[in-house]
């Protein structure tokens, strides 16, 4: 499935829901977002459809995103479901892992072969003031169920934003003695940007990824430890927009992911849908095509049309756009 601008799309990003159990400072405001109503959100039987007739125009793999999944009822259900679609190659998962001990084995027994745990801070007080609700140990125990179970990759996304003073050398470590994938991510100008949406986000917040690259070996040097290098073998499958590197004799990888300073839209492989079934073209426009209308009063030949649509009016580059009418929590990343 080829868009306008000859990439090849074979990856749906769905988002299950816009409900979470967090309230990070750059996803939503503190009492969070006006939710969905039970009938606006697609039914997990429309989103089943929805991947069978993607996978028949070329989707491969599916991730389910939200707000935050696990908060779904019937996620286990419909993971199973989508692995036993024919074309569909892989079901992988974003997520804050508070739920993943309790519903990881469900969840691999189901088909699940790859997660991305969200963790912005290794320090607890920091972690609560930045999910608002969350604790650091909660997510920490996600990461740990996840690599128990055999996940592959466990990758741990982490949104770089300058005033959190991230300690981003410990997050690198992470990657030393477990086969985790840590991947760094450019702060991104989603939503209303207004300082008064409690999700203000400025340009004087984000750090380039070349500069981020340049803090950790600067660090690791002062800590006597070894620099960044290319990843060789280690590289984790899916790996997508992100530039991966490693510490000598690694058992994973550090990531940058560079949507702001190094764009990389000429790459780009994917479409995503939102929890109201809206098929956006692209994470920074606000362009939407209505697939549950489709999904509930059409057949399967109205659902590829507004698929084929949407894959028409993905732009060539975002172009830096500054904010969308959604909030990322509304999108699904």
């Amino acid at each position: 499935m080829k868009d306008s601008h000859g990439r090849t799309i074979d990856y749906l990003r769905i988002s299950l829901t816009d409900r979470c159990n967090f309230r990070c400072v750059y996803c939503m405001p503190e009492e969070g977002v006006c939710a969905m109503s039970h009938d606006e959100i697609l039914r997990i039987e429309e989103i089943e459809r929805l991947v069978a007739v993607a996978a028949g125009l070329g989707i491969r793999s599916v991730r389910l995103t939200g707000g935050e999944p696990l908060v779904r009822k019937g996620v286990v259900e419909l993971v199973d479901a989508i692995t036993g679609i024919e074309g569909i190659e892989n079901v992988s998962m974003t997520t804050n892992g508070v739920l993943l001990p309790r519903m990881i084995g469900d969840l691999k027994a189901a088909g699940l072969s790859r997660v991305n745990i969200s963790l912005d801070t290794l320090d607890p007080v920091q972690f609560h003031e930045i999910t608002r609700t969350g604790r650091l140990e909660d997510t920490l125990a996600g990461i740990d169920a996840a690599l128990a179970a055999g996940l592959n990759p466990v990758k741990v996304n982490a949104v770089a934003v300058r005033s959190l003073d991230q300690d981003f050398l410990e997050f690198a470590k992470l990657s030393i003695d477990r086969p985790l994938h840590v991947r760094f991510i450019e702060y991104m100008p989603v939503g209303d940007t207004s300082v008064d949406a409690g999700t203000g986000w400025g340009k004087e917040d984000v750090i380039p990824s070349e500069e981020l690259f340049d803090i950790i070996n600067e660090r690791a040097r002062a800590a006597g430890l070894p620099e960044l290098r290319p990843a060789g073998a280690t590289k984790p499958l899916g790996w997508g927009p992100a530039r991966y590197f490693e510490f000598p004799d690694a058992l994973g990888t550090v990531g940058f992911i560079s949507p702001l300073s190094r764009h990389f839209c000429s790459e780009c492989n994917r479409l995503r849908v939102t929890a109201d079934g809206k098929v956006r073209p692209c994470l920074f426009s606000d362009t939407e095509y209505d697939v549950r209308t489709a999904l509930r009063e059409g057949d399967d030949a109205a659902v590829r049309d507004v698929l084929l649509t949407a894959l028409g009016a993905k732009p060539d580059d975002h172009h830096d756009k500054v904010g969308t009418d959604r909030k990322m929590s509304q999108i699904g990343g």
